[in-house]
């Protein structure tokens, strides 16, 4: 039988006793319906896990952490993946499915097509909730470093912050990337001119893309155009792709 593996938002160490917050609770007890002396796998964030012991199923679950095991499955490519914010449950699907292609964080965008008004209480518990997914998402594909998703920022103040950060190369620089179907460029000849980066920045638009006066903003911000085929990728199916190949290219595929 499968082992559990649960996110553990306290810090972890052998030998100890741990409680399990009530969401990690709730699934261990009311879906998985384990009970006291079931093993289980706990990490914490942090890189690691440790192999653990269920003492007290309720409410409020207790775990007995026993050994730790030093694997860390992070990707050697930190990719940062900035997204315009799509409608309905688009969003929490990029967030899963990018967790598990092994993104070091996610900055979700407020860009000219995107239709999605978040703000005060109802964004804060919005973050919340796609930090959840994130988190569930780890215990699934066992990643033992939870992708922080950042607070969402409007477009053309994100790509000032990154005014003053250079392009990749063969030093290891970020290479910023902004998936824009129109361009000739590819993978292959950014590697040819740039060399082998050891980070990435990845700008994807929500549903109806960039504007070309984003894409123009992007590109003066020292962001390079990307192309992935000669068709039109649909917001969820873009990242996913885009995020396949690079692993695939420079990280652990």
């Amino acid at each position: 039988m499968r082992i559990p593996r649960i996110f553990s938002a306290e810090p972890l160490a052998g030998k100890t006793e741990v409680q399990l917050d009530e969401a990690a609770s709730r699934h261990l007890v009311k879906v998985l319906r384990l009970g006291p002396g079931r093993p289980l796998i706990l990490f914490d964030g942090e890189g690691g896990e440790y192999t653990a012991e269920l003492l007290e199923a309720g409410k409020k679950a207790r775990a007995k952490v026993g050994d730790y095991c030093e694997d860390d499955r992070q990707s050697p490519l930190a990719i940062t993946l900035a997204i315009g914010i799509s409608r309905g449950d688009r969003f929490d699907w990029v967030i899963q499915k990018a967790t598990e292609l092994g993104v070091k964080d996610i900055q979700p965008l407020f860009t000219e097509r995107c239709e999605v008004k978040l703000s005060g209480d109802r964004l804060q518990k919005k973050l919340g909730q796609w930090q959840q997914i994130a988190i569930s998402a780890c215990e699934q594909s066992a990643r033992n470093r939870v992708p922080e998703i950042l607070p969402p920022m409007k477009l053309p103040q994100y790509l000032d912050e990154q005014r003053d950060s250079v392009d990749g190369d063969a030093a290891g620089n970020t290479l910023k990337l902004v998936l824009h179907h129109r361009t000739e460029e590819t993978l292959a000849q950014l590697e040819q001119q740039l060399g082998r980066p050891r980070s990435t920045l990845l700008l994807v638009g929500p549903e109806g893309g960039l504007s070309a006066e984003e894409i123009e903003l992007a590109l003066g911000r020292g962001f390079h155009a990307l192309r992935l085929g000669p068709r039109v990728l649909r917001t969820e199916t873009a990242p996913v792709a885009a995020l396949s190949v690079l692993q695939f290219q420079w990280g652990d595929f």
